[in-house]
């Protein structure tokens, strides 16, 4: 795979993830409410694609060192990967009840970290667990603050 697509398949990805997943704990934390959590998947697979690819794509542009062709391929990498990435969360959301689907979502997202991070971790000849670990913690730290910060604005917001 070229270099160009893999950073933007990597970053669409992680950001996919870590994002929607992000977004999905904190609504349901705060709202409860299927539309609201749907309604969440759709704006970050579109706002957020868009917004990440356009980030790449001004990085990559600022490092003055990649071609024309390289810097609209990690573009429309990480479009993609990010819109996609983010549209596979609303399945669970779609035909599980809310709890069940938080609950799939979370092994969804971390089974991807997990998956292109061995992925990574191989291609770069270093040991596997400790790249997978250090992810999938982030990951975890992003979905207990979500958690937190979601009930917080509830209480707020309800009294």
């Amino acid at each position: 795979m070229k270099t160009s697509i893999k950073k933007g398949v990597g970053f669409g990805l992680t950001s996919g993830v870590i994002t929607t997943l992000g977004m999905i704990v904190g609504l349901n934390a705060t709202t409860q409410s299927r539309i609201a959590v749907l309604g969440g998947i759709i704006a970050i697979a579109i706002a957020d694609a868009f917004s990440d690819a356009v980030g790449i794509h001004i990085s990559e542009e600022s490092e003055d060192k990649h071609t024309t062709q390289e810097i609209w391929e990690a573009t429309a990498a990480t479009f993609v990967s990010k819109f996609v990435i983010a549209f596979t969360f609303m399945v669970p959301v779609v035909f599980l009840n809310l709890h069940a689907a938080l609950i799939a979502s979370v092994v969804w997202g971390l089974s991807l970290i997990v998956l292109f991070s061995y992925y990574m971790a191989v291609q770069q000849a270093v040991k596997p667990h400790q790249v997978i670990s250090e992810h999938v913690a982030i990951v975890v730290v992003v979905i207990i603050v979500t958690h937190y910060v979601g009930k917080g604005v509830a209480a707020v917001l309800q009294g």
